[in-house]
């Protein structure tokens, strides 16, 4: 499993999954559950769907350190 997302990328969807998952905790809904999956890509950097499509959102500076 090859990361496929830039660091700005991965900041990102790190953000969005704390906030969707504290916005469905402190609504008691299941969006709570909804923001994990977003959250790991982010932990991760690596995205299945981008692996699908054949994107990644590397940088040239962050290609030159692989």
């Amino acid at each position: 499993m090859k990361a496929n997302e830039g660091i700005k990328d991965r900041v990102i969807r790190m953000f969005a999954g704390m906030v969707i998952a504290g916005i469905g905790i402190s609504f008691n809904s299941f969006w709570a559950v909804l923001g994990i999956p977003v959250f790991l890509t982010g932990v991760l950097g690596y995205c299945p769907l981008y692996s699908l499509m054949g994107i990644k959102t590397f940088s040239k500076e962050e290609l030159q350190g692989e």
